[in-house]
């Protein structure tokens, strides 16, 4: 495998005990014995799909100071630029886990948007906090992406110059693929009004791929990142491949928006090196230089993070 500095700028902190929304909205609506029986459909494809990836099955995370030094030893271990966590049982959770590390981690709000402070509690979390990001799951929220209500979380967005990453598509593992925020086109109008804010949409669309490339044509703000087994490419009624993937995203938005990430989080999987080298292997394989690689892997997140820029370090 080539030489080449990487970020991931796509991981989960494994926080214990950290709540599930979606189950406990159904079984309050639809009962217990309803959850076991479509929590069950779901806990057999995930198996599945562990098996068909060779990933063992995850541990039950520990104490957030016994996470936070496991996943260290991976940066360690894999010559890692540093790992943005997107997620981890809340900002003030996620911050001291960040703190514990702040040579290896980075951090991103995860809050509620329709909050009533939403945005006040977004300036918390990077002034105060020193979060450097905001993350958003669109299908689990309970409003449009682009209702007016939102409009000072984005204008403090774009004041703070921090990333915004928004899952859009399928939500595989909760059972939710209908959703008013299921297309990535819901943002268009809020990616036009705030020019400043880079938004990263992961996972290549996850299932809407023609719709992130329609968006991120007109917008310019409009970022792809790689996280992910990319699996939803099976669903497609188009064959679809992940080198097919790099060249369409690079021949419509290029090089300088695009992000390497994994989706990674538990133990012992740890970091899915198996995702980078598959994603390496891709983007060599349709023709891509040493710039546009070394871009793609860590440069442009550090430039959307604000880091200083990386020199080369061995996979």
């Amino acid at each position: 495998m080539a030489t080449v500095s990487v970020l991931d700028f796509h991981a989960h902190f494994p926080a214990r005990d950290a709540g599930d929304r979606v189950r406990e909205e159904y079984v309050a609506r639809h009962g217990e014995a309803k959850w076991r029986i479509v929590s069950g459909w779901l806990r057999a494809d995930q198996a599945a799909w562990r098996r068909a990836w060779g990933f063992s099955d995850p541990e039950p995370p520990g104490p957030d100071e016994e996470m936070a030094d496991r996943w260290a030893g991976e940066v360690a271990r894999h010559r890692l630029r540093r790992v943005v966590f997107v997620t981890g049982g809340g900002n003030d959770r996620l911050a001291r886990a960040v703190a514990r590390h702040p040579d290896k981690f980075v951090g991103f709000a995860h809050h509620d948007p329709f909050r009533p402070d939403a945005a006040r509690e977004l300036e918390r979390a990077v002034g105060t906090l020193g979060l450097r990001g905001y993350k958003l799951i669109a299908p689990l929220l309970h409003g449009r992406l682009d209702d007016e209500r939102l409009s000072p979380l984005w204008e403090t967005a774009e004041r703070l110059g921090i990333p915004v990453l928004i899952h859009f598509g399928p939500l595989r593992y909760q059972g939710i693929v209908s959703h008013p925020n299921m297309s990535p086109l819901v943002l268009q109008d809020v990616a036009r009004a705030h020019p400043g804010i880079p938004f990263v949409i992961p996972h290549f669309g996850c299932g809407y791929p023609r719709e992130l490339l329609h968006l991120a044509w007109v917008c310019g703000n409009i970022h792809v990142d790689t996280s992910g087994s990319n699996e939803w490419m099976r669903w497609m009624p188009y064959p679809l491949t992940l080198p097919g993937l790099f060249r369409m995203f690079l021949e419509t938005v290029g090089p300088a928006r695009i992000v390497f990430g994994t989706d990674s989080s538990w133990f012992p999987r740890g970091f899915a090196v198996r995702y980078l080298e598959d994603q390496l292997r891709a983007c060599y394989g349709i023709g891509c230089n040493e710039e546009a690689v070394r871009a793609i892997f860590a440069g442009n997140a550090e430039r959307l993070l604000r880091l200083p820029a990386s020199e080369a370090a061995e996979t």
